[in-house]
């Protein structure tokens, strides 16, 4: 499954309008790690990853963690080539 630039784009929206309750309910790190989580989460959830296929981490990942497996995650599932980096900055912003 892949997915485009505006269901990227709503998700990552989603996220950040629900921010606030996201938030209150997963406090697992910063405000950016768990909104991170977040769409990372949806994304595996979205583009139906099997287990292999879903990034997994050693040790407490951080922002940057996270950000970097979205991006793996996006790497070969969008149906067309966008860049991520501006719907990300918006979400966490």
């Amino acid at each position: 499954m892949k997915i485009s630039e505006p269901e990227f784009a709503r998700i990552c929206r989603g996220i950040r309008d629900d921010r606030d309750s996201i938030v209150k309910h997963n406090p697992i790190g910063s405000d950016q790690e768990i909104l991170l989580w977040m769409l990372l989460s949806c994304l595996v959830s979205f583009l139906s990853l099997s287990e292999i296929e879903t990034p997994c981490f050693t040790g407490k990942p951080d922002a940057a963690t996270y950000r970097e497996a979205i991006l793996f995650v996006l790497k070969d599932r969008r149906s067309a080539d966008f860049d991520p980096a501006s719907y990300l900055a918006e979400m966490l912003a």
